[in-house]
């Protein structure tokens, strides 16, 4: 298992995002664009940093580090879905808004809520972060962690956090997380 070197002060948190009724939009190009600028528009209002993540055609997985003091990640979502809706409904096919969701005026992009875990220390940020690495693999989109392109994987086998034919030959133990999927 590899070596994790954080601090965590109860300001990191892993979170799961699913796309409404699992439409496979957010690789698309359009779609990776549009989140790269909700999140950078947020950030500027609401800084945070991503410790881990990987982008699957209908939801995302990531870990993020909010400030000293500040846990109001429901905001910082809130902000990157409405930016990210207001960018691609247009350009994306979606389904018709239900009767409940045209009454809380919500769009047909994301599910209403997301799944969140405080991590709680350096072995569950390390476990966290095997889920997320492996996860598209798990969803047999590709046979190696290194092969998916939207993870931070690649990134981590650079910083020495991961080697780079990690879970080639054996899957990590993930089988105890409850991601929300």
């Amino acid at each position: 298992m590899s070596t994790y070197r954080r601090a965590h002060d109860g300001n990191t948190y892993f979170f799961t995002i699913v796309t409404y009724q699992r439409q496979p939009i957010l690789c698309l190009e359009q779609s990776r664009g549009a989140l790269r600028e909700a999140i950078v528009e947020t950030r500027k209002a609401y800084p945070f940093s991503i410790a881990a993540w990987v982008l699957l055609p209908d939801h995302l997985h990531c870990i993020w580090e909010l400030p000293e003091g500040d846990t109001d990640y429901s905001t910082r979502w809130s902000l990157i879905k409405r930016g990210f809706t207001r960018s691609v409904r247009e350009c994306i096919s979606l389904p018709e808004a239900t009767m409940s969701r045209s009454k809380h005026r919500e769009s047909t992009v994301w599910q209403r809520r997301f799944w969140e875990h405080r991590i709680h220390d350096d072995r569950d940020f390390a476990a966290h972060c095997d889920y997320i690495h492996y996860n598209p693999v798990k969803h047999g989109l590709v046979s190696s962690a290194c092969d998916w392109p939207f993870s931070t994987f690649r990134r981590m086998v650079g910083s020495g956090m991961y080697p780079d034919d990690w879970c080639r030959s054996q899957p990590p133990d993930v089988s105890d997380l409850i991601a929300g999927e």
